[in-house]
């Protein structure tokens, strides 16, 4: 089987292939790699508790200027937004064990984070993704217990 790799996807809100498979409870958004469909990967986003969170949030994204970051701290994971360019931001990934920098413009990425917002629900069908990310995490467990 050969392997794919990718060196930096884009993603627009316009673009032709849809990318975004979904977000799932948890905020993690769920990215088709460069539109491909059998390609996965979730990227863990923004969780906020309180609305003055997500304003600080969104005004510390807004401002970034070129080669600085902002992370998305979380319980067990974390997420770092690079601001590459005017208009062009990355979030780390790994596919296929390579390093993967997912790069975004800013209304997308803004799109993404707004699904911070407390009163923000998931669409019925990414239930589903929670589930998957619920039996990948469990499953890195059990592999880890048997060591």
């Amino acid at each position: 089987m050969e392997a794919s790799f990718c060196l930096s996807p884009r993603y627009r809100l316009d673009d032709e292939l849809p990318w975004l498979e979904g977000i799932d409870p948890s905020r993690h958004y769920w990215i088709k790699v460069n539109g491909d469909k059998n390609l996965t990967v979730a990227l863990p986003g923004l969780m906020v508790s309180s609305m003055s969170e997500l304003k600080q949030a969104i005004r510390q994204f807004r401002f970034l200027q070129p080669g600085e970051k902002m992370t998305l701290d979380r319980i067990a994971s974390s997420c770092t937004l690079h601001c590459v360019g005017i208009n062009c931001y990355a979030i780390e990934s790994t596919v296929n064990n390579a390093p993967v920098w997912h790069l975004f413009d800013q209304e997308s990425l803004d799109s993404l984070l707004m699904t911070a917002h407390p009163d923000w629900q998931c669409a019925p069908s990414d239930i589903e993704l929670g589930r998957k990310m619920l039996l990948r995490s469990l499953q890195t467990a059990n592999i880890a217990g048997d060591r």
